[in-house]
């Protein structure tokens, strides 16, 4: 490689790394802002719980979403952490209608889930389990 050449590619790669980085890449606001919306959107439109979460940690205090994510969370049947975030979506704007009516939805749904415990006398319980091979079959 001649001198000049070597001169003018050095001149080039020093060049490259002197821009400023910040002149090619999106402003760090800006993606923030843009993945807020896009889980935002993912969350109400979709009952994405992941999104909803991400969504969250960048605005923990948005009463709409706290909402969108217990919807979310009644979906995939969840049911005690739905109630929990409609409970601090009603803290956190107390006026916002609709939450008392999804908190008592939810609860209605959750003990509906629940199933009854069957006691020594109740009915069912008359046959008896065992891995022992019937007295029928012979080895």
């Amino acid at each position: 490689m001649s001198k000049a050449a070597y001169v003018v590619s050095t001149l080039l790669l020093l060049s490259v790394t002197g821009w400023p980085r910040d002149a090619v890449a999106q402003p760090a606001g800006d993606e923030a802002a843009a993945a807020l919306k896009r889980d935002t959107a993912r969350c109400s439109n979709q009952a994405d719980v992941e999104a909803c979460y991400n969504a969250i940690r960048r605005n923990s205090n948005d009463p709409a979403l706290l909402v969108a994510l217990g919807d979310a969370l009644v979906r995939a049947q969840r049911f005690e952490d739905a109630i929990r975030n409609y409970r601090r979506a009603a803290v956190i704007a107390p006026g916002m209608s609709g939450t008392a009516a999804k908190i008592s939805a939810a609860q209605e749904k959750m003990a509906s889930r629940r199933v009854p415990i069957r006691t020594a006398g109740s009915a069912g319980t008359d046959k008896r389990f065992s891995n022992a091979a019937p007295e029928a079959q012979s080895h």
